[in-house]
């Protein structure tokens, strides 16, 4: 089992930066995949962000160039900052993790078995 909790989320205003955090707890040895996921209301899930255990990533042509993801495996910890913030980036941002070893990394919701609660994040214009 895997446990993850984000923290970071706050508000913000457009241009502003922001460091977001997951700890992972558990059976951490196991994971190859995390990722960073955000929900906004009334739309569905999508990937932001993701990381391999060879610290490959991939992005969302969105967030391509403000966003970046990281991870300190000595911590145990995912970090994505986010930088030049837009309005549209207003969501509740999810940690995801996946020990399955499926292989590719990819930025879909279903590739991911392990879900932190969340941390909202909210940038007003």
């Amino acid at each position: 089992q895997v446990q993850l909790v984000e923290s970071g989320g706050v508000s913000v205003q457009a241009g502003g930066s922001l460091r977001l955090s997951c700890a992972a707890y558990g059976f951490t040895y196991s994971i190859d995949c995390m990722g960073w996921f955000r929900q906004a209301p009334g739309k569905e899930r999508e990937g932001v962000a993701v990381i391999d255990s060879d610290g490959s990533t991939t992005y969302a042509d969105s967030v391509k160039g403000r966003f970046t993801i990281s991870q300190d495996n000595a911590k145990n910890t995912l970090y994505l900052q986010m930088n030049s913030l837009k309005p549209e980036d207003t969501a509740m941002y999810y940690c995801a993790a996946d020990n399955r070893r499926f292989g590719y990394c990819s930025t879909y919701t279903v590739r991911y078995n392990y879900w932190g609660q969340g941390t909202q994040v909210t940038v007003s214009s």
